[in-house]
């Protein structure tokens, strides 16, 4: 075996990017429920069911996982089911990194990965911390398993 298997998992800081606005509205929705005024019960409800949408989110994001073996890009990810996409190596034809405002804060950004899969022609790897250097390690796993399988790209550009 060439190369060793890689395993990645998103950075917990992921789910502050993604459910800070939530947290909050939950925060105040909690603070409002504690008051005593009308209908204070309805307010700490909504507060209850928006803290389980967003520990559900925690679950989902601690549970997913990226496994970069010699040959494919495995996603794996669910709570209640757990699913596998998988991508082969020697049909990745492009990456993309982007950092968000809020991932540029926290050290984090997302690698996408496009290739000639039917099911997944684009891969998000988010929550990724800025100083991986995953899309060279990707390229350098393309390009040995387009030769080792004998695959040339030709490029009509006019």
């Amino acid at each position: 075996m060439r190369y060793q298997t890689i395993y990645i998992k998103p950075d917990w800081r992921q789910f502050i990017i993604d459910q800070l606005p939530s947290i909050l509205f939950a925060v105040v929705m909690f603070i409002v429920g504690g008051m005593d005024i009308p209908f204070s019960s309805i307010f700490f409800c909504i507060a209850l069911a928006i803290t389980f949408h967003a520990y559900y989110n925690y679950i989902y994001l601690r549970g997913m996982e990226y496994t970069i073996t010699e040959q494919q890009l495995i996603y794996e990810h669910g709570v209640f089911t757990r699913n596998r996409d998988f991508v082969e190596l020697y049909r990745v034809v492009d990456y993309d990194e982007r950092s968000t405002f809020m991932q540029q804060l926290m050290g984090l950004k997302t690698v996408s990965i496009y290739s000639g899969d039917k099911s997944t022609p684009k891969l998000d790897i988010i929550g990724m911390k800025e100083k991986s250097d995953l899309v060279d390690i990707l390229r350098e796993r393309v390009s040995y398993n387009r030769s080792r399988m004998n695959i040339h790209e030709f490029a009509n550009y006019n």
